[in-house]
């Protein structure tokens, strides 16, 4: 429907499946692994989960973000998100969904510079389903381009948006 959208952005991820890149499957596998002791403080939990992440996350930008989803729940730490669900429907989330009709409307592709996840061979697909798309890459940035580099990508999605 889209007449329901005024614009449209999409951060780091192309319409075409991400499966053989995507590092997902190993990191919902440690998260589901990390073991924390009941009754530590927030900041020791963490770190053992960052420690016990650290091996299969290697990248620290990305075990920070993915423990801003460990919460503390009646003495607990468990994660916020549910990993059986996501795990159990990691292909349908990777999976772009078929259509064959464009999106008319504007449309910016804004992905990290050190991100597989728009390349350069994803162009055709993004300008066939999206052809007013405009791919922008934010020098720096991986996958998590809002994290990595959050000040471009403010000024990256303001310009985007009408005054």
């Amino acid at each position: 429907q889209p007449d329901l959208v005024e614009r449209l952005i999409s951060v780091d991820i192309s319409p075409i499946s991400t499966a053989p890149v995507s590092e997902f499957s190993a990191y919902i596998s440690a998260m589901k692994s990390v073991k924390i002791p009941d009754g530590l403080s927030r900041s020791a939990a963490r770190q053992l989960a960052d420690d016990q992440l650290r091996p299969v996350v290697q990248l620290p930008q990305l075990r920070q973000f993915l423990l801003t989803n460990l919460v503390e729940a009646e003495g607990r730490y468990i994660w916020r998100v549910n990993l059986e669900a996501i795990s159990h429907h990691l292909a349908d989330i990777l999976n772009f969904p078929v259509f064959h009709k464009p999106y008319p409307g504007p449309a910016l592709f804004l992905g990290g510079s050190n991100s597989p996840y728009i390349s350069s061979k994803d162009h055709p697909e993004i300008q066939r389903l999206f052809p007013r798309a405009d791919i922008q890459y934010i020098k720096g940035a991986g996958h998590i381009v809002h994290q990595d580099k959050f000040e471009e990508f403010i000024t990256a999605v303001l310009n985007f948006l009408p005054p």
